[in-house]
């Protein structure tokens, strides 16, 4: 008896502590962009390689932080890290017919816990995606609370995959377009966040067929949006 509470010691401590790391690891986030993250060192294990270079917020052109709330989360400066109608509307959707399934990541997930997926966690669906959830809670409201809204988009911008092995906008812009991701236009940082939410097989060159048909969709979002003062706000 006085073995096994010995052990659930140990392990309980083990949990603290491990906790307190990773907030530490939250704290740490909101001033250094991270070291590497699971996904990218599954890039280089599957032979893609690393191909990034961190920037910070001002060397980001504000088409590209546009593009990403039109594209990915419309109402990013708004919520607090989930887009509960949308989760909701997710859970009670039940087709009558088949239908073709949405895109990985498309339903309900907003920038904030694309980050916190991206940053700290892992990807991949089935199961896992389930394990994932709670610590993906967590993770979200923590860098809303610690980070705030414009240092989610800075790390979001900079580790998410945009093509095999590139991460982050300004890899994607040399590697696409042969400039600095501050010199983007319109028209390109749409093209770049049309490859989402799989940058493997949604290329944007040479253009796949499903970029070619999202990007003026964006671009058509993007028109949309700006004159909403709170995405002005933030994406200056």
């Amino acid at each position: 008896m006085v073995q096994k509470q010995g052990i659930l010691k140990r392990i309980l401590k083990g949990i603290l502590y491990l906790f307190l790391a990773s907030l530490l690891y939250v704290v740490v986030g909101k001033f250094i962009l991270p070291p590497i993250t699971i996904t990218q060192v599954g890039a280089i294990i599957q032979g893609y390689g690393l191909k990034r270079d961190y920037v910070s917020w001002n060397e980001i052109s504000p088409n590209v932080k546009l593009a990403a709330i039109a594209s990915e989360d419309q109402l990013f400066p708004d919520h607090a890290g989930f887009d509960w109608k949308a989760i909701e509307k997710s859970i009670d959707d039940k087709p009558k017919r088949k239908r073709k399934k949405r895109p990985k990541g498309s339903a309900a997930s907003t920038i904030s816990q694309q980050t916190a997926k991206n940053v700290f966690l892992w990807q991949g669906s089935g199961y896992m995606r389930y394990v994932r959830k709670a610590p993906e809670f967590f993770y979200t409201e923590a860098i809303e609370l610690i980070w705030g809204k414009k240092r989610i988009m800075e790390v979001y911008l900079n580790v998410i995959e945009m093509g095999p092995g590139i991460f982050g906008i300004e890899a994607a812009a040399q590697a696409y377009f042969h400039k600095s991701a501050k010199n983007l236009n319109r028209q390109e940082a749409a093209m770049i966040i049309a490859c989402l939410p799989n940058p493997k097989r949604f290329t944007v060159k040479p253009m796949s067929r499903r970029v070619s048909w999202r990007y003026p969709q964006i671009v058509k979002q993007m028109n949309n949006l700006d004159g909403d003062p709170d995405v002005a706000e933030l994406i200056r």
